[in-house]
């Protein structure tokens, strides 16, 4: 991901994830899931997920996507689940084709929510996803350590510990396309247009315009994809 249009001095190499073909998953393996799913509890499939969840051989790896594809609601061919995954309440999960999701990354749903993560989406390692009611499009990158809030306290009343007030829940949307750099923080209730930039460690509190560049605390518009103005304006 680049916030510039200039050429930079370093090499330019072919893109690896985004041009993976879409190949279905084996036969056993949507068997295999199939089977675990109708002997075992949600308890059970959560158990053996994490059973497998830190090894790095080929076994490993077909069990976290056996048990995942168990326990969504949705699952796509081609999905790989790093080492150190974490999911809370994946029977709210739907995932598209050729999903990557790094490894330590921690998507945490909720028992009436809803997460859809589209087609050929990269999750960067170490990113956390308040994933309550969440809608990922396709082909999105999501860089390392990248973070969406999707719910906050109200903190009323204040004579309550903002911890024990209620929770407010708002969409967040990320548009196909887009690009999540590293650290970036997305609040409740915001949606990240299509083709859209956002720049490393920005915060953003507010709508991002499609093919807008964004950065900053909190993020504003400083560029547009294929075009020189940057006028600096907040976002939204």
């Amino acid at each position: 991901m680049s916030l510039s249009d200039e050429p930079g001095t370093g090499r330019v190499v072919k893109a690896v994830h985004g041009l993976r073909q879409i190949a279905p998953d084996p036969a056993f393996e949507l068997a295999f899931a199939a089977d675990l799913a109708g002997r075992l509890d949600r308890s059970a499939l959560l158990a053996c997920f994490r059973r497998f969840g830190y090894g790095e051989d080929y076994i490993d790896e077909v069990m976290r996507r056996v048990c995942v594809r168990a326990l969504a609601r949705r699952c796509g061919s081609g999905l790989r689940v790093g080492v150190g995954v974490g999911i809370r309440h994946p029977e709210t999960f739907e995932f598209g084709d050729n999903v990557v999701i790094g490894e330590q990354v921690v998507i945490q749903g909720r028992f009436d929510g809803r997460c859809r993560i589209g087609n050929r989406v990269w999750i960067g390692p170490q990113s956390y996803f308040d994933a309550r009611d969440l809608e990922i499009g396709d082909n999105v990158g999501w860089g390392p350590g990248a973070k969406v809030l999707g719910s906050e306290h109200t903190g009323l009343p204040i004579d309550q510990p903002i911890i024990a007030t209620d929770l407010r829940i708002a969409p967040v949307r990320v548009e196909a396309d887009a690009d999540i750099g590293v650290n970036a923080v997305l609040l409740p209730g915001v949606t990240v247009g299509r083709g859209s930039i956002v720049g490393a460690g920005a915060i953003v509190t507010r709508d991002v315009p499609p093919y807008a560049k964004v950065a900053g605390v909190p993020a504003k518009i400083i560029g547009w994809r294929g075009r020189d103005d940057a006028d600096g304006r907040a976002v939204g």
